[in-house]
């Protein structure tokens, strides 16, 4: 028997674009949703242009975050496109929307309008800010939250820039927890039966990521600082340059300390009264890694892989994401899987991070064309041929583009 996925008709209509509500919707369908995303005609998601690169005239931003979706392309401004919108809503268990503060209100599309309709609907918002944070009204962009969070403050080099994160992580984080959220939200809907309204936000989801160094902060006075490529409470916990690379050192405990000493055929290290226990090597940081940095110069990257998992000690090669991800399909775990797109081609893209022994995971078809399944959304609310070429006409839909 083909397993079931977990997740298999429940139905998630996603008003959201760029990337948080994106990531969450992608993140259902891997599970096994119907997810419909709501685009508007000429123009879709915003990502749909942001490239290079592209394949197939298809930007790469887009095909990240939008697999196993289905694209209906309404205008959401019309009267009627509003009307098309509250009816598929009445048919969703899921409703997700990363509108800026106010436009659901005046597009007619807030959740009290919505569970008018259908009192079980699951419905998330992802803000930027929060909507009880003044200004009311402010946007939220990954970027502004790295910045306001702390997130930059802790991140680069120590007495640099600071700087953000090399990819949207914020985006990514309130992409995930709206989804956890959301599953929470389901869960109690099958023992009360009531709906949920759900909040996200960029801000809140930045400032709970910060985890052990908020706490930091919270138990202090001093603002935590920057410390590159190092941990504030442990040492060594960082990299150090071979003679043909970068190694990542995760010596996070006395033993292991000691292990790396001996792999680096320092044993007098291991003794120094200086460095016996990580509060010392925490006091004596500067001095430690200048004397560890000098033996880890002299081999190659693979040779201190090789000694430091004899020793077991963790550590890695600080990697390119090509080179990632080769390293994972030569290790026999690969990281990607293949769709066939109907424009770009054998389309290759990183696998969920998950997987369920006893239930199908991933998506199966590709990122939608803009408006490609309208026509098959909107004959499932009982649309005619008659009305779908009236809409079609007046723009109030649209199909493949």
């Amino acid at each position: 028997m083909t397993p079931r996925s977990p997740l298999a008709g429940l139905r998630v209509l996603d008003f959201s674009r760029v990337l948080a509500g994106p990531y969450c919707t992608m993140v259902l369908a891997d599970l096994g949703a119907e997810v419909t995303k709501v685009e508007r005609p000429g123009a879709g998601d915003e990502t749909r242009h942001w490239g290079p690169p592209y394949a197939g005239g298809e930007a790469a931003y887009f095909l990240s975050v939008n697999r196993g979706k289905r694209s209906c392309a309404i205008d959401l401004g019309a009267p009627a496109g509003r009307e098309l919108a509250l009816e598929l809503a009445a048919r969703a268990d899921v409703t997700l929307e990363n509108f800026r503060p106010g436009a659901a209100e005046r597009l007619g599309l807030s959740y009290p309008e919505l569970a008018r309709r259908n009192p079980g609907l699951v419905h998330c918002s992802i803000t930027g800010f929060g909507s009880g944070r003044e200004p009311a009204d402010r946007p939220g962009y990954d970027f502004v939250v790295q910045a306001e969070s702390g997130l930059m403050a802790i991140t680069g080099e120590p007495g640099g820039t600071p700087m953000k994160v090399g990819v949207a992580l914020v985006d990514v984080l309130a992409g995930l927890n709206a989804a956890v959220a959301i599953l929470a939200a389901l869960r109690r809907r099958t023992t009360t039966g009531a709906g949920e309204r759900i909040e996200v936000s960029l801000l809140g989801s930045a400032l709970a990521s910060l985890v052990n160094v908020a706490q930091n902060a919270l138990l202090g006075d001093a603002e935590p600082g920057r410390y590159g490529n190092a941990h504030p409470s442990i040492v060594p916990y960082e990299a150090f340059r071979a003679s043909d690379g970068w190694v990542a050192i995760a010596a996070n405990n006395d033993g292991l300390y000691r292990r790396l000493c001996e792999a680096l055929e320092r044993p007098e290290l291991a003794e120094d009264p200086r460095f016996e226990t990580n509060r010392q090597r925490v006091e004596h940081r500067e001095e430690l890694v200048a004397l560890l940095a000098e033996p880890f110069s002299r081999r190659p990257v693979d040779e201190w892989l090789a000694a430091l998992e004899r020793v077991g000690v963790p550590s890695g090669k600080i990697r390119g994401v090509r080179e990632a991800f080769d390293a994972a399909a030569q290790a026999g775990d690969p990281a990607t899987f293949v769709l066939d797109h109907p424009r770009a081609g054998r389309l290759e893209l990183p696998k969920p991070p998950f997987s369920l022994a006893g239930s199908a995971t991933g998506a199966t078809a590709p990122p939608p064309l803009l408006g490609q399944h309208t026509e098959e959304v909107l004959s499932e609310l009982g649309i005619g041929a008659e009305r779908l070429a009236a809409l079609l006409g007046e723009g109030i839909v649209a199909g493949p583009s």
